[in-house]
């Protein structure tokens, strides 16, 4: 998508810039382009086009830096815009924290772009007519009257979306890198309507760099989303206090994602991390493992290197219950005097563990307690791991759904919540950028 010509600009920027006063330079190329068709009640209601291209330069100057964008990509514009980034640099305070990766830390092998098989050729073939029949072959408002079975669908409205995303970054140590990656997507959002006019509604949607891949939910989309408004139909007001909870894999990065928050090597620097000075105590469970998996092939949220061009890495970020290292860019760790690792978690896992299969096997397994598809509201403290969430979901007994549940709060400490899991089951979204499957936990506080 980028063109020879384009990325021989950005090298010209970079050399400009060099020339002209700068001492290191960085210099980053993006360019998307995305297509949309939007359903509205069984017909199409939108179209959009939207193409974006911008080049990002960081500049060091007199040990001083400076980061800048501009969507205007020619040469003489480029170069004023480059001249004006300098002086404005000049007059900043000096930081001698901020620096280029060290060339040994750099990516090698991020050449083409297309090495971890995120690019579908498929992308070329697709025309608007093509567009248009997958955006509405997902819809369910012409058999509506087929799946209204105790309740009324009020709406329906979906979107189909395609985006070609390719980027390039290079820097004055000698970085050059490349990612392009195709996406395809499908969402539905519904709402429905009971017998007594309460209205409940919800979602679904996948999304993968491959077109095959979301071909079988482009058939089952919509209806997901109407059964899943369905299923909360006369929700029971249910007793508080402790229970066991099982998060769906939908939602459980709720709970993960302020575990590698804490992780950060800017929220350690600035103190507002529960998990400063835990790297290498063992702070959780010891069934947590959570390992990042950058470079699984043709998955969404894999990638070679990070936003400064650092070489990715596979490795344990959770070891059975010890987080191993903070996630630390490269100013990061001149300003705590650490050694710097990548900028933050690329891809996620937490590893099974107790033998469960799918979301019905824990279920099976726990017995008794909530499962939580969803979340509404609430705040976490990063500084202390507290947090407070409202829930949707449903209760559940020998296994078995009973009834949904409304207005329940779950609170606790995150450190609390994970020393309490019980089970990882094996069926995280690969459309997710976190892969995190069905959770369970015990001894959880859910309030009604």
């Amino acid at each position: 998508m980028l063109t020879e010509k384009e990325i021989a600009l950005a090298r010209a920027s970079m050399d400009f810039a060099l020339r002209n006063g700068a001492q290191k330079v960085r210099v980053t190329l993006n360019k998307s382009l995305m297509e949309l068709f939007g359903i509205l009640n069984g017909e199409l209601d939108k179209v959009a086009h939207a193409l974006d291209r911008n080049l990002q330069v960081s500049l060091w100057v007199d040990g001083r830096f400076g980061s800048f964008s501009s969507n205007r990509l020619e040469e003489e514009g480029l170069q004023a815009f480059i001249l004006s980034g300098i002086d404005t640099v000049r007059s900043l305070e000096p930081d001698p924290a901020r620096d280029l990766p060290a060339p040994e830390r750099l990516v090698k092998d991020a050449l083409t772009g297309k090495e971890l098989g995120l690019y579908d050729d498929a992308y070329e073939t697709l025309t608007s007519d093509r567009r248009r029949e997958l955006a509405l072959g997902t819809s369910v408002w012409s058999r509506k009257a087929e799946l209204e079975k105790g309740f009324h669908l009020l709406s329906e409205e979906g979107e189909y979306s395609d985006s070609i995303f390719d980027t390039v970054v290079m820097d004055s140590n000698g970085l050059f890198a490349r990612h392009t990656e195709t996406s395809f997507e499908i969402g539905y959002e519904v709402t429905v309507e009971d017998g007594d006019g309460n209205r409940y509604a919800s979602y679904w949607w996948d999304a993968s760099p491959r077109l095959d891949a979301i071909l079988p939910s482009l058939k089952t989309c919509c209806e997901t989303a109407v059964q899943r408004a369905a299923a909360q139909i006369g929700p029971v007001d249910h007793p508080g206090g402790k229970c066991n909870i099982v998060v769906d894999s939908e939602c459980a990065s709720k709970f993960l994602s302020p575990v590698l928050s804490a992780l950060g090597g800017f929220a350690v620097q600035q103190k507002n991390s529960f998990l400063a000075d835990k790297a290498g105590q063992r702070v959780f469970s010891p069934h947590l493992t959570v390992v990042d998996r950058p470079w699984n092939q043709g998955e969404s949220g894999s990638r070679l290197y990070d936003s400064e061009g650092v070489a990715t890495q596979e490795f344990p970020i959770i070891d059975q219950g010890v987080p191993t290292r903070y996630f630390i860019n490269t100013y990061i760790a001149n300003k705590m005097g650490l050694d710097p690792t990548i900028e933050d978690a690329t891809r996620p896992q937490v590893l099974p563990y107790g033998g469960c299969k799918m979301r019905e096997d824990v279920l099976r397994k726990v017995g008794k307690g909530i499962l939580i598809t969803g979340f509404n509201g609430g705040n976490s403290n990063s500084s202390t791991g507290d947090f407070s969430y409202g829930i949707e979901g449903f209760a559940f007994e020998d296994g078995r759904i009973t009834h949904p549940v409304r207005e329940m709060l779950v609170t606790g400490n995150f450190i609390d919540l994970w020393n309490n899991l019980t089970d990882v089951a094996d069926d995280a979204r690969l459309c997710l950028s976190k892969l995190i499957p069905t959770l369970a936990f015990q001894n959880i506080d859910c309030n009604g």
